[in-house]
């Protein structure tokens, strides 16, 4: 299984990820279609593009009541099948990431499906802050990115304490 892989320190902020995403969702630019997110953090100076994890334990999957969430077998993605959302929002609720959006116009449960197996956010991503990876090498990405975050932030790399 392969997801959509984040290092935070190389995003620049561009947002095309998010202008790719929704121009594939909706066939324009308009960031609100987007599944992927870029969240600012004025105080830290960071920007973090946020998107599903499509979990081995999806919980967004497991509580659909309309049957409409489901996992693709050829890439592993968890998906909304709109034709059969209620747009009850219990999969926006059980996503403890808050990676699930609501489309209030269509009355319908949306989020990242990996473009089936060829994600366009990677594709537009300037910088390399994303990355289309095998699951189990964007754990050790992560360790490497939380870790080299966590010195930052304690200022261990700065020989301080």
């Amino acid at each position: 299984m392969r997801i959509v892989a984040v290092d935070p320190d190389s995003c620049v902020a561009c947002r095309n990820c998010e202008y790719a995403c929704a121009f594939r969702q909706s066939g324009d630019f308009d960031r609100r279609a987007s599944h992927i997110r870029v969240n600012f953090y004025a105080e830290e100076r960071a920007c973090v593009p946020l998107t599903c994890m499509h979990c081995d334990d999806a919980w967004c999957l497991e509580v659909c009541p309309a049957a409409a969430i489901s996992r693709d077998p050829e890439t592993g993605a968890v998906q909304i099948d709109a034709a059969r959302c209620a747009g009850c929002k219990m999969c926006l609720l059980a996503c403890p990431f808050g990676n699930v959006h609501f489309d209030r116009t269509q009355g319908v449960s949306g989020k990242c499906d990996l473009c089936g197996g060829d994600p366009m956010c990677v594709r537009s991503c300037i910088s390399g802050a994303l990355r289309y990876i095998e699951a189990d090498e964007a754990v050790d990405l992560r360790r490497e990115v939380l870790d080299a975050s966590l010195r930052r932030l304690l200022h261990l790399d700065k020989g301080e304490k």
